[in-house]
C-alpha cells in the first residue's frame, strides 16, 4: 500500500485520520494508493503559505512565470507511462486518451508561456498629463492588469489531466500571478499526486517562493468550502456538476468578501438542423451526432443532450436511429457518475410522450453505460422542462419541431448553454438569422455545421456561456483570455517613472504593445 501526502508548498503533510483509497472504475477495485483527508490546520497552513508566496510571486517577471509553467510541462512530460497507466487505472480511460490529454495539458501550459514572454496581454495603457488643460489639468494616468490572488482550483472528473492539477485553471493562474491551492478530485486522487508533485519540482527547480503550489485531498462540502471561505483565496475556479458549483459560489458570495467564483457546470449544448441540411447531408448529421453523443462515453461538458428538427422527416430519424444502435458504451470514470446517469436515464423513461428512439452496445456489467436516444414532439419538450437538462454521460434527446417559427421560440425559452450548433446551408443560414441571433445571447461558443466536442486551446476559444452553464458569463476557462479570471485592473496616476511597473514606464524594454493617447504601439513614450 502506498500512502500519499498533502502537498502543501515544498512541504509534505499528512495530518489526517480519514483516509480513503484510490479507486479503479473498470475492475471495481481499490487500486494500492491510500489518501487522508486534509485536516483544518492543513488547509489554513496551504492558504497561508499561498499569502505569503503571493507578496513575491506577483511581482515574478512574465520571463520567470514563462519559464516556471514551461518546467511544469517538463516535469509532466517525465513522469512517463507511470502517469499514463495510473490515470487509466483510476479513470477508465484508454492510456491513448491520456497521452493526448497529457499533450494537451502540456501545450496550455507552453501556451500561457508564450503570452507572458510576449507580454502585451496585460493591456497596457496611457494617458499623458496635460498639466495646461483648461479649466482643470489632465493628470499622467496608467493602467494595467495584476494577479487578483491566491486562488483555489477544483478538479474535473471528466479531464483528469487538462482540467485537474495543472490543467487550464491552474496555468492561467499561474501566468496571472496567482499562486494556486488545487483541492484534488476524489476520482483520480493518485492521478493528482503525480501531477502536483512535477509542479512542486518545477517550482524548486525554478525558485519560484515556498506556497506557490498546493494541493490537498477531501471532500468538497468540508475541505472545499473551507478554501472558498478563508479570507486569504480571491478566486475559485471550477468544473463539474451545477450542484456542486452553485454551493461553491453560494458559500463564495455569502462571505465578508465575497470573491468571484469561475464555476463551469455543464450544459446540454443544444443542435438544430436546418431542412435543406438535413435532405443534402442528412446521413452524415445522423452518424456525426450519434459520434459526438457517445464521445467519451458522453462524458464531456460540450456533449450535445438535445437535437431538434422538423417533424415528419421519418427518413432522417431512421438514419439516426440507425447510426445510434451502431455506438458503444464504456466505463464511466467512476461508481457514482455511472448511478447518477442510470437514475437520469430512468426518469426521462416515465416522462410521459417521451420515447426510447435507439440504444447503443454496451456490456451488462457495473460502471458500463448504455448509449441511449431518446425522442419526444416540441409540446411534451416544451411542458417538461427537466427534459432540457443536461444528462452527463452517452445519452440525448432527439424534438421533433413543426418548423422555422417553433425553433426559434424554442431557442428563446432555452437557459444558459456552452454551446450551440446550427446544421444550415448557406442560403439557410442567412434565411434563419434570426435563430441564430436567438443563440448567440444563449451560448458561449456558436458552432455551425459542425459539433460542439472537442475544444480547441487557442486565443479566441470560449469555453463558457451564460447561467446556469457558468457562473460568470463574461468569462472563459480555455483559451488565453481566461487569464483574466484571476486578474484586477490597477491605475498609476502621476507616479514617478522609477516607481511604475516595467510594462508602464515610458522606456519600453519589454516592446510589448500599449495603447498610447488612443493609439496601440511598442514604441517608446517620448
Amino acid at each position: 500500500m502506498i500512502k500519499e501526502k498533502q502537498i502543501i508548498g515544498y512541504q509534505f503533510s499528512d495530518e489526517g485520520s480519514e483516509t480513503f483509497f484510490s479507486h479503479n472504475p473498470a475492475t471495481a477495485l481499490n487500486n494500492e494508493f491510500t489518501f487522508s483527508k486534509a485536516t483544518s490546520t492543513e488547509v489554513d497552513r496551504a492558504v497561508e503559505k499561498a499569502a505569503a508566496a503571493f507578496q513575491e510571486y506577483y511581482k515574478k517577471s512574465g520571463e520567470e512565470k514563462a519559464v516556471f509553467l514551461e518546467t511544469i510541462a517538463a516535469e509532466i512530460m517525465n513522469t512517463g507511462d507511470t502517469l499514463l497507466s495510473v490515470c487509466s487505472s483510476e479513470t477508465g480511460l484508454p492510456q491513448a486518451r491520456i497521452e493526448g490529454e497529457r499533450g494537451r495539458t502540456v501545450n496550455q501550459l507552453k501556451m500561457f508561456a508564450a503570452l507572458l514572454r510576449e507580454g502585451s496581454w496585460v493591456d497596457a495603457r496611457i494617458e499623458t498629463a496635460i498639466p495646461d488643460r483648461v479649466p482643470l489639468p489632465k493628470p499622467d494616468i496608467r493602467f494595467m492588469h495584476i494577479a487578483i490572488g491566491p486562488v483555489v482550483v477544483f478538479g474535473a472528473s471528466n479531464f483528469p489531466l487538462a482540467f485537474s492539477v495543472a490543467g487550464g485553471d491552474t496555468a492561467s493562474a499561474l501566468a496571472a500571478g496567482c499562486p494556486v491551492i488545487v483541492k484534488a478530485h476524489s476520482a483520480h486522487p493518485a492521478t493528482s499526486s503525480i501531477v502536483g508533485k512535477a509542479i512542486q519540482m518545477a517550482a524548486r527547480k525554478t525558485n519560484m517562493p515556498d506556497g506557490v503550489f498546493s494541493l490537498l485531498y477531501g471532500d468538497g462540502t468540508t475541505t472545499g468550502i473551507q478554501l472558498v471561505k478563508h479570507p486569504h483565496v480571491k478566486a475559485v475556479g471550477f468544473t463539474g456538476s451545477y450542484k456542486a458549483g452553485k454551493a461553491l459560489y453560494d458559500a463564495a458570495v455569502s462571505r465578508p468578501e465575497p470573491i468571484p467564483v469561475y464555476a463551469e457546470m455543464g450544459s446540454s449544448n443544444p443542435v438544430f438542423i436546418l431542412p435543406q441540411a438535413m435532405k443534402e447531408r442528412g446521413a452524415a448529421i445522423a452518424a456525426g451526432y450519434s459520434g459526438s453523443v457517445t464521445l467519451g462515453v458522453g462524458q464531456f461538458c460540450t456533449n450535445p443532450g438535445i437535437l431538434f428538427y422538423k417533424e415528419n422527416e421519418d427518413g432522417f430519424t431512421s438514419a439516426l436511429k440507425q447510426e445510434f444502435e451502431k455506438t458503444n458504451g464504456g466505463v464511466m470514470l467512476a461508481p457514482s457518475i455511472f448511478e447518477s446517469y442510470t437514475k437520469a436515464v430512468e426518469q426521462h423513461v416515465h416522462v410521459n410522450g417521451v420515447a426510447q428512439l435507439a440504444v447503443g452496445n454496451a456490456a451488462k456489467e457495473n460502471n458500463i453505460a448504455t448509449p441511449v436516444l431518446f425522442s419526444t414532439n416540441s409540446e411534451t419538450f416544451t411542458n417538461n422542462p427537466e427534459l432540457s437538462e443536461e444528462i452527463f454521460g452517452p445519452a440525448s434527446i432527439a424534438v421533433t419541431t413543426a418548423g422555422k417559427k417553433e425553433m426559434i421560440d424554442i431557442a428563446k425559452k432555452l437557459s444558459g448553454h456552452l454551446t450551440a450548433t446550427v446544421h444550415g446551408t448557406e442560403d439557410e443560414l442567412t434565411e434563419y438569422k434570426e435563430l441564430i441571433d436567438v443563440l448567440e445571447q444563449k451560448v458561449g461558443r456558436l458552432v455551425i455545421n459542425g459539433f460542439p466536442t472537442g475544444v480547441e486551446v487557442c486565443s479566441a476559444m470560449v469555453h463558457g456561456g451564460p447561467f446556469p452553464s457558468t457562473t460568470d458569463s463574461k468569462s472563459t476557462s480555455v483559451g488565453t483570455a481566461a487569464i483574466y479570471r484571476f486578474t484586477r485592473p490597477v491605475c498609476y496616476q502621476n507616479m514617478p517613472d522609477s516607481l511604475l511597473p516595467l510594462e508602464l514606464k515610458n522606456k519600453n524594454t519589454l516592446v510589448i504593445w500599449r495603447l498610447i493617447n488612443g493609439e496601440r504601439t511598442n514604441k517608446d513614450l517620448n
